[in-house]
Order: structure tokens, then C-alpha cells, then sequence
């Protein structure tokens, strides 16, 4: 067997062995000290004498595995991979090697020989770390925007989604808002509301949604910038689109916290709905914002005063888009029919282009070269209709709304076949002597001829 390492549980059987065969010690005693039982220990104290020492030590110690592989296997399922499924995983590679090549190898005892050969890393070291970023300096001069889709009221509400405005100097949560869904319209009523809170930042900083960004290269026509982007360009406040969440990782963050102390105290004051619930918000930001936000390394304020109205903010911060006039002063947006009523100004428009205001209040207003004219709406769909595309944001609001429409859908009652034939029930007939048989409309008729013809 050749020497053999010892290990300190070995060195302790043999001591307490050897002071159980000079009687300095009872095999009751031994069998605690071990932790066995007392027949175990006899067994060990028969094979002490025996064979002293040696009898402690594992007989199949120093042996190779009966279950090892044939020597050489290992360099052979290497080369294969190495030459063949070099970028392979060892789950895929172990697969390969048995299907193509008839070689039966576990698929961790094939990890094992990849990685001791350079061929696979293991998930800690393929772990990337991202750079983190330095904050900006004043207040103002960047703001993260993410929406939060939860469940903010837990089994009290319907699930909803929470728009998070945080400046990135600070931390200082500057505008929360629940909305049902992530869109347009929600996103540019948040700014309306922030910017006449602290007046326009540097830029906002948010992810790659289809509000932001076209996310499609060769979308035809447009200037190519979404309505948010054309609003916040009249409004002076660049948009920045991060290319990862972690980019963003502050209002990311922040979104946990939300997530977790917000719905608590959501609960503890018992608000089940959006509209208490944004009741409550601005209470909620000023404790958050006392203990976690922090002083920004410039103390000047990189907001800009509003250089226009609050109308013509309203204006700006709309849903805006042309549309052609037909010849019976007709145009359609958003499935609807619109007809212009006639007047001195509206007879000029046929052929011409007129903007559409689409607020987020839900007004509609049309106007050319600044007027507003008046019109009414022929058609209204506000229906789902089927193969809707639907963004994966907005798909939990638009459940709610297909829901909504099959709830109130009506179900047309069946009819039987008396109900077809108009049969009516008639009460219990009394026959007696004076008793006349009621006739039915066409025997009534045929009775009628007959003495007319006699």
C-alpha cells in the first residue's frame, strides 16, 4: 500500500483504540469519545489488534476508482472539443462527444477538464463589471426617468405603473406619479407637472422605451423623433437614451426602495387606488427625500425658468400631428372620422394640412395657422381590435381595457321555437252552451268567403 497520510480523525481512533487495549479505557467510554456505536467500536478494537494502526486506514485508500476512465479518455474528449465545439458549453459539448462521437462523458467531469484546460469559465468568472459613474455635480443637471410596474396596492387595487423622476446629483426623488401604463401621454403630463414645479433641466436620462427612442432605423416618414422628443426639443431639455440598466442605475435603485417601503406605507394608510395614492405621494418624497437624498458638489441650480406660457406649455407638452383635409372637409385620427363644420374659415381647407392637438386630459382640438376650428366626430372606435400592436408596457392596461369591453359585450338572447312563432300562452277555456270557438285570422277569412259565395 506504500506510506499513507494519516488524517487527525484517524490519529484520534488509533489513540483511543490504544487506551482501550491497555485497559485505560471502557468500550462504552471509546464508543462516546468516537461517536459511534458500541458494536461499531468492538468491531474496530477486534481489527486494532489485529492489524494496529494500519486497521483504521480505508482499504480502498490510494486505489484508483472502480469507476474511473479509461486512461487517455481525457486528452481524447479535450482534442475533440478543442477541435470541434470550442465555444460549446460543457452541458451541449458532453452531448456532442456522445452523439457524434460515441463518448459517454458526465457533463460536470467534462466542466472540470474544460476549465483546468482554458476552454470554459465558470459564471464568477464570467461576471462583468460595469464602471460605476460619477454623479453630476448640480442639481438639475441630469434627471433619471424610469416607469415601475407593480403591484404598488398589493391585493387592495389593480396593478399599476409608478413614473419616477430622482435627479442624479442628489438622489432627491423630484416627481413620483401612478399612471396605468407607461405612455405618451402619461409621460408628457409628468413633465408638464415638473417643469412648472422647478422649471427645465439640462436633460433627461432614461431608457430605450418607444416613448424616448425610435427604436427602428428605417421607420419611414417623420422627422424621426417620437412626440416626447419633439416636445422636450421645443422645450429646450435634451433627452438621453441608456444603452443598459445599469447606466441608469440610480432610479433603477431607487425602484426597489419604492417598491418595498412604498407599498408598506401604501398599506399602513390603507390607499387602494391611484388617485389617493398620488394624493399621498408628495408627503411620501419629502420624508424619503430628508433622510436619503444628499448635497450635490455644486450648490447652483442648473434648472432654467419656463420662457413661455402656461397655455402654450400645454400646447407644447400634447400629443401633435398633421392631417390631411379631404374634399368634404373631412380627416380621420386615432380611428375617428372628424368632419370640420363649414365656415369662412374651413371652406379654404380642402386639400390642406391641419394640426391635431391630442392633450392628455383626452381633449382634442384642431386648428389651422393657430385658429381653432370647430368639429364634430362621425365615428368613434375605442376598441382593441384584434392584431393590435400592443408594447409589452402597455399590455397590462390593455388587458384591462379588451376585460372591460367583453364584460359590457351583450349576449343576444336565444329564442325558442315557440317564441319564433309568436305562440302566446292562453288562460284555462270555460266551454258551455254558449261557447263560441275563437278562429284564427285565416280561417276567419275562408268562413268569410264562404258566405259571401253562397
Amino acid at each position: 500500500m506504500g506510506f499513507l497520510t494519516m488524517s487527525g480523525t484517524e490519529l484520534q481512533r488509533i489513540e483511543v483504540l490504544a487506551e482501550v487495549v491497555s485497559r485505560r479505557r471502557t468500550e462504552a467510554s471509546a464508543a462516546v469519545v468516537l461517536g459511534l456505536s458500541t458494536r461499531q467500536t468492538r468491531r474496530l478494537i477486534v481489527a486494532y489488534r489485529a492489524s494496529g494502526g494500519a486497521s483504521v486506514i480505508h482499504k480502498a485508500r490510494g486505489r484508483a476508482s472502480n469507476n474511473r476512465l479509461i486512461e487517455g479518455i481525457r486528452e481524447y474528449a479535450v482534442e475533440l472539443v478543442r477541435a470541434n465545439y470550442a465555444d460549446f458549453g460543457p452541458s451541449l459539448a458532453a452531448e456532442m462527444l456522445l452523439s457524434k462521437h460515441g463518448l459517454k462523458v458526465s457533463r460536470e467531469t467534462l466542466r472540470k477538464w474544460m476549465m483546468a484546460e482554458g476552454l470554459w469559465r465558470s459564471r464568477k468568472q464570467r461576471r462583468s463589471f460595469h464602471q460605476p459613474r460619477l454623479r453630476r455635480e448640480a442639481f438639475g443637471e441630469l434627471i433619471q426617468i424610469d416607469g415601475s410596474d407593480h403591484r404598488w396596492f398589493e391585493d387592495r387595487g389593480d396593478a399599476c405603473t409608478l413614473l419616477v423622476f430622482i435627479d442624479d446629483a442628489t438622489s432627491r426623488l423630484v416627481h413620483l406619479q401612478f399612471v396605468r401604463s407607461e405612455s405618451t401621454d402619461t409621460y408628457l403630463s409628468a413633465v408638464h407637472a415638473y417643469v412648472r414645479a422647478y422649471g427645465c433641466p439640462v436633460a433627461f436620462y432614461s431608457d430605450k422605451h418607444t416613448v424616448f427612442r425610435i427604436n427602428r432605423s428605417s421607420a419611414p416618414g417623420g422627422t424621426g423623433m417620437t412626440q416626447f422628443g419633439r416636445a422636450l426639443a421645443e422645450l429646450n431639455i435634451e433627452i438621453i437614451c441608456a444603452n443598459s440598466s445599469q447606466a441608469k442605475g440610480r432610479v433603477e435603485r431607487v425602484n426597489r426602495t419604492l417598491q418595498d417601503r412604498l407599498v408598506k406605507e401604501l398599506r399602513l394608510a390603507d390607499i387602494s387606488n391611484i388617485e389617493a395614492g398620488n394624493d399621498y405621494l408628495p408627503s411620501f418624497m419629502s420624508s424619503h427625500n430628508e433622510r436619503f437624498a444628499v448635497n450635490p458638489l455644486r450648490s447652483d441650480d442648473k434648472h432654467r425658468p419656463l420662457s413661455v406660457s402656461i397655455a402654450k406649455l400645454t400646447d407644447i407638452l400634447c400629443h401633435r400631428e398633421q392631417r390631411y383635409v379631404g374634399n368634404q372637409l373631412t380627416l380621420t385620427y386615432d380611428r375617428k372620422r372628424i368632419i370640420l363644420e363649414r365656415n369662412a374659415t374651413s371652406e379654404d381647407l380642402d386639400g390642406k394640412y391641419v394640426d391635431v392637438y391630442d392633450f392628455p386630459d383626452g381633449r382634442l382640438e384642431v386648428r389651422s395657422k393657430g385658429l381653432l376650428l370647430p368639429y364634430s366626430v362621425f365615428s368613434k372606435d375605442q376598441r382593441v381590435n384584434h392584431t393590435a400592436i400592443v408594447e409589452n408596457k402597455r399590455l397590462g392596461h390593455a388587458l384591462a381595457l379588451i376585460k372591460a369591453q367583453q364584460d359590457s359585450h351583450f349576449e343576444a338572447k336565444v329564442k325558442t321555437n315557440s317564441e319564433k312563432g309568436e305562440y302566446q300562452k292562453r288562460g284555462r277555456q270555460i266551454y258551455g252552451p254558449d261557447y263560441v270557438p275563437k278562429m284564427s285570422p285565416k280561417s276567419a277569412a275562408k268562413e268569410n268567403f264562404k258566405e259571401e259565395t253562397a
